[in-house]
């Protein structure tokens, strides 16, 4: 096979990869029932007046399935984290005992899990977006090639369509997943 096709059909996976992995980060934000620190994971707190990431000043726990526990660095940034926890719009309702903040995951109505499984599928679509693209590029490139013939241009056609249907399905065997996780009680 010549050298620029392999070079396209590699970039094009790398690509792909790359759809997969965005859509695997956006997935985790979806909380499906149980607490986890990850939902905490867009929280943006002010620290003495740059905008940081909550991990960066508190530890993030969750002692059980259904709370998650926020215990900041430095006591002054209690208000601070809970404002940033407010702000972030996440439907939580932070309590501040005095030492740390405390948050109750309310379980999941019916409603919500339709919405979030809809979030789910709407994440899936973007992913499969991004592979149709790297498809797209990757075909436009090989047919932008001189030197290979016909039927190597063809063949790379063909292999490019069965990696692009390879991810795709890989994307929606992940949404699958997913949104079982989410309509779970």
């Amino acid at each position: 096979m010549n050298e620029d096709i392999q070079f396209i059909l590699d970039s094009a996976k790398e690509s792909m990869n790359a759809a997969i992995k965005h859509l695997e980060k956006q997935l985790v934000n979806i909380r499906a029932g149980k607490a986890s620190p990850a939902m905490l994971g867009g929280v943006m707190v002010d620290y003495y007046g740059s905008q940081t990431p909550l991990n960066q000043v508190a530890n993030v726990n969750t002692p059980d399935g259904r709370t998650i526990s926020v215990q900041p660095w430095e006591k002054g940034m209690l208000q601070e984290i809970e404002r940033g926890i407010m702000i972030a719009n996440l439907g939580f309702n932070p309590m501040n005992n005095g030492e740390m903040i405390i948050i109750n995951v309310p379980p999941l109505t019916e409603e919500r899990r339709r919405d979030l499984a809809k979030q789910a599928k709407a994440e899936a679509e973007d992913a499969k977006i991004g592979v149709r693209s790297a498809r797209k590029d990757a075909n436009n490139e090989i047919k932008k090639l001189d030197d290979a013939s016909e039927d190597l241009q063809k063949n790379a056609e063909i292999d490019i369509q069965q990696m692009t249907d390879k991810y795709v399905k890989k994307i929606d065997d992940i949404l699958e997943v997913k949104e079982k996780e989410i309509m779970t009680v």
